[in-house]
């Protein structure tokens, strides 16, 4: 790999090369992402780049800098990279065992928060990175348990409980099967993508990503089937249930949820229009 052009080592010549760097592999954000890798190995602020960017590079940041670079021109995401993501105002530990938070996820949140009240007990089904659980229990006065089949996903899980200081248990379970208890709201954005939509995805999803996580089997309905079924056993009547949905599935999940018998069953979009979540109160909330 060739470094920054002539004799100029300054910061923002790195930054220049390694935009170009990543331009020239196709990765979409190219400007962002050498800037994320410079900020990250430099440990600097935007501030601080425009104060001393003429000055030198660090040789040592610069190694590290041109390794990242590599990298990331091979498609791994610059949140495994970097090992953070941010998620509704808060920093996540994430590495390739956990999903990386999306925007998008936020609405789930933003859903449950509107539904919960003081003293609820909320359990989160493929809860990852936690990101989901862990960003309820900082805003709202509830006490909450995430699950996962992935044990790996769990240490990742915990680390960032310690990290946003709140109090969650966690649970090594493929979806109910070591459940005990009942909840006033279940939450989950479970796997959803088809099966043979995969191979399509992005090469930053579908090679790095876990594709555990990813998979919805043959429609991208199986874990909702599951989910919407077997969650009547856990949810105390009137209890909510929250879930994160594909794009072109609201119209399966309405009326899955209503054949089960869930009312007040709403489909929320994103702010792109495109269907995020589904919402269902199990028979017998008062009204």
């Amino acid at each position: 790999m060739r470094s920054a052009g002539g004799a100029d080592r300054s910061l923002k010549a790195w930054l220049d090369y390694g935009t170009e760097y990543l331009q020239a592999r196709q990765i979409a954000d190219a400007k962002t992402d050498a800037w994320l890798l410079m900020e990250y190995v430099a440990n600097i602020t935007r501030s601080f780049y425009y104060m001393h960017m003429h000055e030198p590079m660090d040789e040592n940041d610069t190694e590290d800098y041109l390794g990242l670079l590599k990298r990331r021109g091979e498609h791994v995401p610059v949140q495994y990279l970097t090992g953070e993501a941010w998620f509704y105002g808060y920093s996540f530990r994430v590495n390739q065992h956990v999903l990386i938070p999306r925007q998008d996820t936020e609405i789930l949140v933003e859903e449950a928060l509107k539904r919960i009240e003081p003293g609820m007990r909320v359990l989160d089904l493929c809860t990852g990175s936690g990101c989901v659980l862990l960003s309820v229990l900082k805003e709202a006065s509830v006490s909450g348990v995430g699950t996962d089949i992935s044990q790996e996903a769990l240490l990742v899980a915990e680390l960032n409980r310690k990290r946003l200081g709140v109090h969650a248990g966690w649970i090594e379970s493929d979806l109910f099967e070591n459940v005990g208890g009942t909840f006033q709201m279940i939450l989950s954005n479970p796997p959803y993508i088809p099966s043979d939509v995969i191979p399509e995805l992005d090469p930053e999803v579908r090679e790095h990503e876990p594709v555990l996580a990813l998979d919805g089997r043959e429609d991208g309905l199986y874990f909702y089937r599951r989910i919407v079924d077997e969650a009547r056993s856990y949810l105390c009547p009137g209890g909510w249930l929250c879930l994160e949905i594909g794009y072109d599935q609201g119209e399966a999940l309405e009326n899955m949820l209503k054949s089960h018998g869930y009312t007040e069953v709403k489909i929320i979009k994103d702010l792109a229009g495109n269907d995020r979540v589904a919402v269902g109160a199990l028979s017998g909330r008062e009204l």
